[in-house]
């Protein structure tokens, strides 16, 4: 998995943000993984403070080496942290940006609401979520098929939602933001180079057993003994190998604004300008 999130960076994950980014502001990253979208993001704000927050030790230690690495140090500050109790005060950042994290959560809303407080008035929210419904790959194949009701099945019972990109828009709406531009962006997978590493990628995910990961989840779960995952890799390899493969990965996307107090509105119009 920390594989697969070491590809990801502000151009590719987070597009719809950078053109609303300016010099200067203070931008939380929740979820930052293991850095690359954060210091995309911190060189794009600098010299304002960067907040990089997840649960996990592993990747919030590499998000700072990787702050370091890029001469970042003293912008991106990364440390534990729960998205359903932000250790901030209100009106503390001019931008949160979330991506991937909505769909692990049991209650979504209530981290928007979390997100939605952290901001200052006038400041955006960018979050993103890969729909996994609505995938498409070619040529057809019954392991991919039996891979993806598996992966919507345990996220689900884990208390996620693995179509989240299609409720983004609700999901903003009921979490107060009333000034949102919902849209998409895709992950496309076509050629030699890519369509290799994102069949290993998830070939190991799947067949995995003796390691945190979807193929350890299911058969702790009962739900896919382990020929049955290793035959759902084998067919990720299939796939990976044939030079007419094709997939994509849909993703709803949001940008809502959190509403400006009286004289801020004027204030951000000429900060922008």
């Amino acid at each position: 998995m920390l594989s697969s999130h070491a590809h990801r960076t502000a151009e590719n994950s987070a597009a719809q943000l950078l053109p609303e980014l300016r010099a200067g502001m203070d931008l939380l990253d929740v979820g930052c993984g293991v850095g690359t979208i954060t210091v995309g993001l911190a060189q794009r704000v600098a010299p304002g403070r960067v907040e990089a927050i997840d649960v996990s030790e592993q990747v919030v230690a590499a998000t700072a080496r990787l702050a370091r690495d890029h001469g970042l140090a003293g912008t991106v500050r990364a440390r534990v942290a729960d998205v359903m109790d932000l250790p901030f005060p209100d009106a503390s950042f001019d931008v949160v940006h979330a991506h991937q994290v909505l769909q692990h959560l049991s209650d979504p809303v209530g981290a928007l609401v979390q997100m939605r407080r952290v901001l200052r008035p006038g400041g955006l929210l960018a979050v993103r979520d890969a729909d996994y419904d609505a995938m498409r790959w070619y040529p057809d194949s019954t392991g991919l098929e039996r891979w993806r009701r598996l992966y919507t099945d345990i996220a689900r019972a884990n208390g996620g939602t693995p179509d989240a990109g299609r409720r983004l828009l609700a999901w903003c709406r009921s979490a107060g933001f009333t000034d949102v531009t919902a849209g998409s962006s895709t992950w496309c997978y076509a050629d030699a180079q890519s369509r290799a590493w994102w069949s290993d990628t998830w070939a190991e995910r799947t067949g995995a057993v003796d390691v945190p990961g979807l193929g350890r989840d299911a058969v702790s779960r009962g739900v896919a003994m382990a020929e049955e995952l290793a035959s759902m890799a084998g067919a990720w390899r299939r796939w990976g190998s044939d030079p007419d493969g094709w997939f994509v990965v849909v993703h709803g996307e949001v940008l809502a604004r959190k509403e400006a107090g009286p004289g801020q509105e004027a204030w951000r119009r000429i900060a922008e300008s």
